[in-house]
């Protein structure tokens, strides 16, 4: 195990260890009772981007119920469990934290819904992924900082959010590296075609982990599926029968609770034995020895991997093609499509900031500041804007 400074714990030689950081793109000094991937946390948590996720939908908008999953409380969920896992197997719990806490910050309002509108009315114009317009936020869209455009997050961070998914070989379209990737790798090269570190590997199946598990909590609140129904799911079912037939008298709210509370512990239970596994047989001495194994060191056991794939296509069979979810995403894809008409034709009904940005550029250019300032917007934000249009 490596030798690490009073702020944080021993960490096994396979994780990012701060003291071996890349560093950050601008150069900056550091403090001694913060590491560099707990700057990076705390810079994320005081992010405009971060705050915004709180009224941005996650399945259900939020006029729908106080209780429902925003991209915010998701991140909060992703970011306990990837830290959980992370003190199991000795790998850096700051970096994860970091990581599951940035990685929906370029989501769009209105969720997926949004996302998809927003990149067909992109789609000539290099189109719209979350997961890039992420890295964008963090490297050019956020102005905190009077030196530097973005956050100035280290390597470690910026590879673990553009690799979320894993080495980027063919873009969301399949058309190569995006261009905002390719073009910030030239200035900083992120490694693109290797794995992330342990960590970042970790924050990707902590949201697995947790989209799924909070997403069986909200259908099942929002009546889109019952109890019973659950009990047929892959995966989810077993949870669901061990509990109906365990509590036959307990009420139906702490039934879900201990339903969902079983699924996370089997989901995490299982990556941790079988990421331990892995590592042990694999011989891996460092960090890049994990991005250069050329699989995956984190992982589900096959035989849970493919019950929680199995899982996914469930819920969207049972919840998220449900006929309640999809007319608010038609209504959701009409508010994007309309604000981006709007804003294009008439850059001037953006905030004034925003409509010199456009004014400045052609075309694609300018699409690409008006799809940046649509993503930015929150759920209410844009259905406020949207009002503002039909009565103008």
């Amino acid at each position: 195990m490596s030798e690490t400074p009073a702020y944080g714990p021993v960490l096994a030689p396979y994780a990012c260890l701060p003291e071996q950081s890349r560093g950050r793109r601008f150069s900056e000094p550091e403090t001694a009772n913060r590491s560099v991937f707990q700057r990076d946390r705390d810079r994320v948590v005081h992010c405009r981007a971060f705050r915004r996720l709180m009224h941005k939908t996650q399945v259900f908008v939020t006029t729908e119920g106080d209780h429902y999953r925003t991209r915010l409380t998701h991140s909060l969920e992703v970011a306990q469990i990837a830290r959980s896992i992370c003190r199991s197997l000795g790998l850096n719990e700051d970096l994860a934290e970091a990581l599951a806490l940035a990685h929906d910050l370029g989501h769009t309002p209105f969720g997926h819904a949004g996302e998809e509108a927003l990149d067909a009315v992109m789609r000539d114009r290099g189109g719209f992924d979350h997961n890039v317009q992420t890295l964008r936020i963090l490297t050019e869209l956020e102005t905190r900082y009077a030196a530097f455009d973005g956050l100035n997050l280290t390597w470690e961070s910026l590879e673990g959010v553009v690799k979320h998914n894993g080495p980027i070989i063919d873009g969301p379209a399949g058309c190569g590296v995006p261009q905002a990737i390719e073009s910030y790798c030239k200035v900083q090269d992120l490694e693109v075609n290797t794995y992330p570190g342990a960590e970042a590997q970790v924050a990707s199946l902590a949201d697995d982990i947790a989209y799924h598990s909070h997403d069986i909590d909200d259908g099942l609140r929002a009546g889109l599926f019952t109890l019973a129904d659950l009990t047929d799911a892959p995966l989810a079912g077993a949870a669901a029968r061990e509990v109906l037939e365990s509590f036959p008298d307990v009420e139906e709210d702490r039934l879900v609770q201990e339903t969902v509370r079983r699924l996370i512990g089997r989901l995490v239970g299982d990556l941790t034995e079988e990421t331990a596994l892995r590592l042990a047989e694999s011989g891996v001495g460092s960090a890049d020895d994990v991005r250069w194994h050329g699989s995956p060191m984190v992982a589900f056991s096959p035989a849970v991997g493919e019950a929680n794939r199995e899982l996914k296509a469930w819920l969207f069979d049972n919840m998220y093609h449900h006929d309640r979810i999809t007319e608010g995403r038609r209504e959701a894809q009409l508010v994007v499509e309309v604000l981006f008409a709007r804003f294009m034709d008439d850059p001037s009904r953006m905030p004034p900031e925003w409509t010199s940005r456009a004014c400045e550029r052609h075309d694609s250019g300018k699409a690409r500041v008006v799809a940046d300032y649509i993503a930015g917007m929150t759920d209410r934000f844009a259905n406020d804007e949207y009002a503002r249009m039909k009565v103008a």
